[in-house]
């Protein structure tokens, strides 16, 4: 269980360094609401997204550590969770189609977008992943993004299309 309170005080931290790195991007806004309907749907899919991982990562380190306290290495440790992702083949289309999202798409997309926008330190967005979830760490970089969007006054495309 100390790995999964470590867990949550790193992603606390790696989202408050990104929050603070970014100040203008968060400051509460001159006009308007606090938050826009579509910054208000990301942070909620976020957040559930990290309470039913932490509901399901709770349950696996109960019913798999058996005293166990190493979170690397044997049961109910990061070895054996990544063993398990792939224990089957309907598991293993799933873990590799999340592996590849996460590890590979997720730190090109917002390192890369990240910067071309003037977000200071994207990197940090995949490694809130690693302590938080996949999907969080996505809907905090969209909800940044338009947060961003928002504050700058920039039109959205959203008609562009016809």
């Amino acid at each position: 269980m100390l790995s999964l309170i470590a867990h949550a005080a790193l992603g606390v931290a790696v989202v408050w360094f990104l929050v603070a790195s970014n100040r203008p991007i968060f400051r509460r806004p001159a006009t308007g609401s606090l938050f826009s309907p579509l910054e208000c749907v990301y942070y909620a899919v976020g957040i559930a997204s990290v309470a039913l991982g932490w509901y399901f990562n709770i349950r696996f380190v109960r019913e798999y550590a058996d005293g166990n306290a190493n979170p690397i290495w044997g049961d109910g440790s990061w070895a054996q969770y990544i063993k398990l992702m792939y224990v089957n083949p309907a598991a293993s289309s799933a873990g590799q189609d999340y592996t590849i999202g996460n590890v590979i798409l997720l730190p090109l997309m917002t390192i890369i977008d990240g910067r071309r926008r003037g977000i200071r330190r994207p990197w940090l967005y995949f490694v809130s992943s690693l302590f938080t979830s996949f999907a969080f760490a996505w809907a905090f970089y969209l909800a940044t993004t338009e947060r961003q969007r928002r504050l700058t006054g920039s039109p959205s495309h959203a008609h562009d299309e016809t």
